[in-house]
């Protein structure tokens, strides 16, 4: 009986095996992972790949970008919007180099992606050949895992482990370098999903007398504050996340790649915390006497000077990455695992509390900042049009359902504080790297991962041209992102600081900008620019209207500037209003 069992296994792995090159062989693990679209550009190295590419076609859509950072600002898009892993694919030398920026990105923002590139034939390694470049070693630091693949066999091992190591855990992005040799090389194939690697624990198991520890801290705290971060996202943990902050009654902050976790409308979502956050949450964490971070990672921006941050509170850290933990900010309690989980289990321990009184700190600390900043930022009486008033509109005609992709900014910050978020994966943004030009093309992967959603691409006039050439992109892929710049003629986050902080020496940093409208049609986009008040509501609503790619640039007051704002190196106390 064992023996028939045996033969029978013998021939059922003889029957999943075929003969195939390297690099059809790469196309097949990429279809086993699921993968459906991904984003490149082509090139000497990675050919042989292109053309297995062409004969699947009607299986795999390869979307041409114009620059190979875009392909991983893409990557990155689809990544945050649909929970899968972004791929991304290059050639060698200059092509992989273009990755690195897209790479890093993901990589302190936790974005799953798998990227691609070939490499000169392996018995050239190391010879200064043609474009070869060592990106193995140049991408080491800023990936979660990274090989160089130099026979045929290696291929469907190496990518089954990419992908899981990517997704798994806290993701992140792992980089695959495949000589051409290895491309062309045939082997007999076969594909197993990878299940674990030796040695790599990706979710660390949660103490159960931790959770129980932490649920008696919450539930005997005065003033409890919830910090919340991108962990809750990435955990799909959103409904659990909810429930305990209901049921505890916890004012909760997020942090820029926390937001839409929960609706911003939501009672106890009491804003954004950080540089530019609100003034309540900032205020009230240096007063708070249980501080709960939730899938955070304590970033500097978040914190200001760690000397005087939260002192005087207990820290609990629900955290999966245990290299967080302790990291910047000593914590009473770790809870570590999957936020899910680790949620869940908090909820029967909770009691139920509503914290009246402490609430009200924060409904009057909020009057202050709707005095002396949110109402000139929506509601303003100068002349010339505000970020704000912008996103005033869009939240109008879209109800808070859009996908909202920013550039980096003052831009980005105005749409972080005033964006209207009901759904999840709302909020696509480049956070921890601060990557100028990852708008535009972040938005492509956005949209076409989720085609049935409202995705506005809100950029700079600086951080715009990084990647314009991405227009390209979109009008090829008719990918119906709608594009809108606030154009002030400014380098704008810089031009802030120099006005506050360096006497107003604008030292490169205006912008002498060229005809964004013409280049917009150039692309054979529809495009319209705004100058007045009384113009933007039918702009908008003419964008919002349109079933294509759509270009709007508002043009908005060139010495506007982002308050609240916590100064370099000050405490969340000492945060300005004006």
């Amino acid at each position: 009986m064992k023996e028939t069992q045996t033969i029978q296994n013998q021939v059922k792995s003889l029957q999943t095996t075929e003969r195939i090159s390297g690099s059809e062989a790469i196309i097949k693990c990429l279809l086993a992972e699921g993968v459906d679209i991904l984003y490149g550009y082509p090139g000497g190295a990675i050919m042989p790949v292109y053309d297995e590419l062409y004969k699947y076609q009607d299986k795999i859509h390869h979307v041409l970008t114009r620059h190979e950072q875009g392909a991983t600002h893409a990557a990155q898009g689809y990544a945050r919007i649909s929970g899968k892993v972004g791929v991304a694919i290059a050639t060698s030398g200059p092509g992989a180099t273009n990755l690195i920026t897209g790479i890093a990105d993901a990589q302190i923002d936790s974005t799953p992606m798998v990227c691609i590139t070939g490499q000169v034939a392996s018995h050239l390694l190391g010879s200064d050949a043609f474009q070869e470049t060592d990106i193995v070693g140049i991408s080491t630091p800023v990936t979660k895992w990274n090989h160089q693949i130099t026979k045929a066999s290696e291929i469907p091992e190496v990518l089954a482990k990419a992908f899981y190591i990517a997704k798994s855990g806290r993701p992140g992005p792992v980089l695959i370098d495949i000589t051409k040799d290895a491309q062309f090389e045939e082997f007999d194939f076969k594909y197993e999903k990878c299940h674990g690697v030796r040695s790599y624990k990706p979710v660390p198991p949660t103490d159960e007398n931790s959770l129980k520890a932490a649920a008696e801290l919450i539930n005997n705290a005065k003033k409890p504050l919830i910090v919340w971060g991108q962990g809750v996202i990435l955990g799909e943990a959103e409904e659990e996340f909810k429930a305990v902050v209901e049921k505890a009654g916890i004012p909760s902050a997020w942090t820029i790649l926390g937001v839409s976790a929960i609706p911003t409308s939501h009672t106890l979502n009491v804003g954004m915390v950080g540089m530019h956050g609100n003034y309540a949450p900032n205020v009230l964490t240096n007063e708070c006497d249980v501080l709960i971070a939730i899938g955070m990672r304590f970033d500097d921006r978040v914190t200001g000077n760690l000397e005087t941050y939260a002192k005087q509170a207990k820290i609990i850290h629900f955290e999966i990455d245990p290299a967080e933990v302790d990291k910047n900010v000593k914590t009473d309690i770790a809870v570590l695992g999957n936020a899910k989980t680790s949620l869940k289990a908090l909820l029967p321990l909770l009691n139920p509390n509503s914290h009246n009184e402490w609430h009200q700190k924060f409904k009057d600390l909020y009057s202050i900042e709707y005095e002396k900043v949110i109402k000139n930022d929506l509601h303003p009486t100068k002349e010339g049009l505000t970020m704000g008033e912008v996103l005033k509109e869009i939240n109008k005609q879209t109800q808070g359902d859009a996908a909202i992709v920013t550039d980096v900014g003052q831009h980005q910050m105005i749409a972080c504080r005033y964006a209207e978020f009901n759904k999840t994966k709302s909020n696509i943004t480049s956070g921890g790297l601060g990557t100028m030009g990852f708008g535009l093309p972040a938005a492509i992967g956005a949209k076409m991962a989720a085609p049935e959603r409202e995705v506005i691409s809100i950029c700079g006039d600086g951080g715009y041209q990084m990647t314009i050439q991405e227009l390209g992109t979109i009008f090829q892929q008719k990918a119906a992102v709608k594009i809108v710049v606030l154009n002030n003629d400014f380098l704008g986050m810089v031009r802030q600081w120099q006005q506050l902080f360096f006497d107003k020496r604008y030292a490169s940093t205006e912008m002498t900008n060229p005809d964004f409208v013409a280049i917009a049609k150039g692309y054979y986009l529809n495009a319209k620019r705004v100058t007045k008040r009384e113009e933007l509501a039918a702009a908008v609503e003419e964008m919002i209207a349109s079933k294509e790619p759509y270009f709007l640039e508002v043009c908005v007051e060139k010495e506007d500037n982002v308050f609240p704002m916590i100064p370099s190196g000050a405490t969340v106390s000492d945060i300005r209003l004006e």
